[in-house]
C-alpha cells in the first residue's frame, strides 16, 4: 500500500479520525481541542470546530452524515452540525 494523502493542520496530536458516511469527508479530533473536517478529494480542511476546553479524544459521524459527535477530556460530549459547524448540544 501507499499513502494517498497526508492531512496537516492540527497543532497537537490527532486522537481520532472518522470517515463521513458518504466517504467524501474525514473528521479528526485532536489534543489541540479542535475537530477538523477534511475534504478527501482536495486534502483541504473545510472547517475547524471549536468549543471543547480540553483534548478531543473521539469523533463519530451520525449515520446520515448530518451530525458529528465528539468526546473530550473536558468531560463533555458535543453534537455538531456537520455542515455549519455549529454546536447543537453539550
Amino acid at each position: 500500500g501507499h499513502c494517498d494523502s497526508t492531512l496537516t493542520g492540527h497543532s497537537d496530536e490527532v486522537n481520532s479520525v472518522a470517515f463521513s458516511p458518504d466517504g467524501k469527508l474525514v473528521a479528526s479530533g485532536s489534543s489541540d481541542s479542535t475537530i477538523k473536517i477534511w475534504d478527501i478529494s482536495t486534502g483541504h480542511c473545510d472547517s475547524t470546530l471549536t468549543g471543547h476546553s480540553d483534548e478531543v479524544l473521539s469523533v463519530a459521524w451520525s449515520p446520515g452524515g448530518k451530525q458529528i459527535a465528539s468526546g473530550s477530556g473536558d468531560e463533555t460530549i458535543k453534537i455538531w452540525d456537520s455542515r455549519s459547524g455549529d454546536c447543537q448540544s453539550t
